[in-house]
């Protein structure tokens, strides 16, 4: 029993503050004239939006878990989407391009992994020189232009209004969803996850209770790389094209979908479910945006605080957690 009446009131607020930011925000944007109202439709919109994001959120979630974090996602999601359009455009089927995508995306995950392990880089300093050399080799193997491929029927996982209707949303977005749910009990009950939260509390805890941090670095990166590959192929199929210049500051969104989520970046702390509501909160505050006809840096200063913001609770937790 905890010697703190407060501790289980404390975690179920920490546990509801994705939803209860997620319905501030609602409120929010209800409260400014002319209320523009939430049709279906927008709400497919949101699904499709926080989509991609949310995806790769998922294996970012593990990455900062384990007190690490990756600012290359949003290049390798360039990189993928280029890599993919690439195989189609030269005849290749969906399958070859799924499998590219997850090759492509888990090698990026990789060789992040073991520049943090093998040369101990930090990971702020390890994958931002690799956020710019996902962006050059994109460049690269695209000559830098975008390369317009047929989607062979991806474009259809993306689609707002789903086919058929029943579906209610799109189908990439049960695939988040489905996705989500595994990684729940990946994070919950496997013994991955069980050392990314030993990892991320105490690494050299983690050390003297014989977990192999190093490789379980690795494959945590390699493993937010396979999600990232699939945002990338998300991604293709969205613009029906491969963009060496697109997603540039998605890594932010992704990131900030963590932290508001109720991940630490301070690691040993994190929440799939959590994870999920902040991708669905930054889809609906672009698509709000959008609707009430903000110009695009508007929506940058919103995100930037909110980041802000959410860093600075997460303090405020570790303080009174001391």
């Amino acid at each position: 029993m905890s010697d703190n009446p407060g501790a289980p009131l404390g975690r179920w607020l920490r546990a509801l503050a994705p939803v209860l930011t997620l319905a501030a925000a609602v409120l929010f944007f209800y409260a400014i004239p002319p209320h523009p109202p939430l049709t279906l439709f927008d709400l497919r919109l949101v699904a499709v939006h926080a989509m991609i994001v949310g995806t790769a959120a998922i294996g970012m979630t593990f990455v900062i878990i384990s007190a690490g974090i990756d600012l290359s996602v949003g290049s390798a999601i360039a990189l993928v989407s280029v890599a993919a359009a690439l195989v189609l455009e030269d005849g290749g089927g969906v399958g070859a391009a799924l499998i590219v995508a997850l090759s492509v995306g888990a090698l990026c995950g990789l060789y992040n992994g073991l520049l943090v392990t093998s040369l101990r880089l930090p990971p702020f300093i390890a994958t931002l020189g690799t956020l710019g050399f996902y962006r050059g080799v994109a460049k690269w193997i695209s000559g830098s232009i975008p390369v317009t491929a047929p989607t062979r029927g991806l474009d259809v996982w993306v689609n707002p209004i789903p086919d058929p209707p029943w579906l209610l949303v799109a189908p990439g977005v049960w695939l988040m969803i489905s996705l989500g749910i595994g990684f729940l009990l990946l994070l919950r009950y496997s013994v991955l996850g069980q050392h990314a939260l030993a990892i991320g509390s105490n690494e050299a805890t983690a050390r003297l209770c014989g977990i192999r941090v190093a490789r379980t670095k690795v494959v945590i990166y390699g493993l937010a790389g396979l999600l990232t590959g699939l945002a990338g192929l998300m991604q293709f199929a969205r613009l029906t094209q491969g963009d060496p210049t697109v997603a540039i500051g998605l890594e932010l969104d992704i990131i900030a979908a963590v932290v508001i989520g109720g991940g630490s970046l301070r690691g040993g702390q994190g929440s799939i479910v959590g994870t999920l509501a902040g991708a669905v909160l930054m889809a609906y505050l672009r698509n709000r945006s959008t609707v009430l006809g903000w110009p695009n840096f508007v929506e940058e200063m919103i995100i930037g605080h909110i980041i802000i913001v959410a860093v600075a609770v997460d303090r405020w937790r570790a303080g009174r957690s001391r």
